[in-house]
């Protein structure tokens, strides 16, 4: 044993009390031989007494039984004075060796597994029983008093603790600050899941105080330019996708390629038939579907090829050989997918830096939940722009209806809309994008854009006629004055799809009569930003 030095404080009595078991055995041994006496609850009494691990129960500790079926085991000034005393008072002192309340200079505590009861879908009932009342409370006070006690929350955090221990015979202040600060995250995210579950359970979308919190996954190099700092946080739920997946191959992920990747696995949810998902910069740049992936990835390709180099790949189905080494053809940054049969990894394998993703899942394109912009002071919430139209929900405006094959590509671009920044155009053709207009001020703009990149793929591939000749074509938004629907109509799209709600919808719509073209409105709009 080595000797405690002066900066350390030396740890004689702990108190423990997991849900959590790892590690607890061989931590327990550690301080056993120390000659630490270990005071523990319930079930981690039991786990180390089994062990062979001495251990005292903290009820005989402070003479008081649990109580309330276990509600009640730690609420009791004997641990609780034992944690908050402060050693270098001698009032304190004084008051503790009064009462007989013994010193606890370590706490090791974690709480009753509320957010995987939840997850699992347990009833409301088991809900509040799993909610930590002592533990959060043992946590927060020997954090408070961190000048004495050191507090440990996770497993991870034992190594740590026992290699100080070794080196210098107690835990320094540094440490007790840095696992202080820990545990206030710790039962700051854990009232946050609390409190978050009960709004849901009295429907309230956007109770008066919203907490929400992450658990840090990973520090990243750099932001979205490298100045700037990032990290990757998630939240802990169970639905697939980028916080969820598993990275099989490749450099480590930036913070473009976890922004990236994330919109281009949700824009694939959205399509049952094999999809395949090109983006670059938040953007899609190609989609199609067809009945397998390597068909899909060839007409996803064709709309944009220059802007595909570099991108990110998603697909939504489990990659096969084929699909693999079409992808692999050309420099992709990222391909995210539900899985991967072993051919397509072994293709993959050959791109050493190409990071691989697979999910074991989709996410479910239409769930709920809430998206966040941070604004100066403050943050934005609302919820998922989870609409998806159906041909039952759109009225025919104009004189000719759409054919049933202008109306499946109207409803595949308006999906595609979704994930395209506003103002967004998009022409699509046999459930492929032939050109995509994103991100301009003025929906005109887009249009030209969306036109002439359809143009610009044709002449690359060879193609006589550029891609948007009979397409269809999709605003995000309604056409505020005719001219970007005349630009459409110029590039030889033959149906429309928008929400409608102009004030000039009239003249919108008598332009499209003019042209021969069938239209449609949604009623909904899919404005990104």
């Amino acid at each position: 044993m080595s000797a405690t030095t002066p900066n350390a404080t030396p740890i004689r009595r702990a108190l423990i009390s997991v849900s959590d078991k790892t590690g607890l055995l061989e931590f327990g041994r550690f301080l056993a031989a120390r000659g630490v006496e270990i005071l523990s609850t319930g079930g981690t009494a039991r786990a180390l007494r089994e062990a062979g691990i001495p251990v005292k129960d903290v009820s005989d500790h402070t003479g008081f039984p649990e109580i309330l079926d276990g509600r009640v085991k730690t609420l009791v000034p004997q641990v609780h004075g034992g944690i908050l005393g402060r050693r270098d008072l001698a009032d304190h002192q004084a008051q503790m060796a009064e009462h007989s309340i013994a010193p606890i200079d370590l706490v090791m505590v974690n709480l009753y597994p509320f957010e995987a009861t939840v997850a699992k879908g347990a009833a409301f009932d088991d809900c509040i029983e799993n909610i930590d009342i002592g533990g959060p409370a043992m946590i927060r006070s020997a954090a408070k008093n961190h000048n004495d006690v050191v507090v440990v929350t996770e497993p991870a955090q034992l190594a740590e603790v026992q290699a100080e221990i070794e080196a210098q015979g107690g835990t320094t202040l540094a440490l007790r600050r840095k696992f202080a600060a820990a545990a206030y995250a710790r039962t700051a995210a854990y009232d946050s899941a609390i409190s978050s579950w009960f709004a849901g359970q009295l429907g309230e979308t956007f109770p008066p105080r919203l907490s929400f919190a992450g658990a840090l996954r990973q520090g990243l190099r750099y932001g979205e330019n490298p100045h700037q700092q990032a990290a990757f946080y998630v939240d802990g739920t169970a639905r697939p996708g980028i916080a969820t997946a598993q990275q099989v191959q490749g450099k480590e992920l930036s913070y473009n390629n976890l922004n990236d990747t994330d919109a281009a696995y949700e824009c694939v949810a959205e399509f049952d038939r094999a999809a395949i998902v090109i983006v670059k910069h938040a953007n899609p740049c190609g989609i199609a579907l067809d009945d397998t992936l390597a068909a899909a990835w060839d007409r996803a390709l064709l709309c944009d090829p220059v802007s595909a180099f570099g991108g990110i790949v998603a697909a939504n189905r489990r990659l096969d050989a084929a699909a693999a080494e079409k992808i692999a053809a050309i420099f992709t940054e990222v391909v995210i997918a539900p899985d991967a049969d072993d051919a397509a990894r072994a293709v993959f394998a050959r791109k050493k830096n190409l990071r691989l993703l697979l999910t074991g899942g989709l996410p479910d394109a239409a769930s709920p939940g809430l998206t966040f912009k941070s604004v100066g002071g403050g943050f934005l919430a609302q919820s998922r722009d989870a609409g998806q139209v159906t041909e039952a929900m759109l009225k025919v405006v104009t004189q000719r209806a759409p054919t049933p094959q202008e109306m499946a590509d109207l409803i595949f671009a308006f999906r595609v809309c979704k994930h395209v920044k506003s103002n967004a155009i998009i022409y699509a053709k046999n459930l492929a994008t032939t050109g995509i207009g994103a991100g301009q001020m003025n929906r005109a703009e887009s249009s030209r854009i969306a036109a002439w990149k359809s143009k610009a793929a044709a002449d690359a591939a060879g193609l006589a006629a550029p891609l948007a000749e009979g397409s269809v074509v999709a605003s995000d938004a309604f056409f505020p004055f005719a001219d970007g629907l005349e630009i459409a109509a110029s590039a030889g799209a033959t149906a429309v799809i928008q929400p409608g709600g102009s004030i000039r919808d009239a003249e919108v719509i008598a332009a499209a009569d003019r042209a021969g073209l069938a239209m449609v409105f949604t009623g909904m709009r899919h404005f990104r930003h």
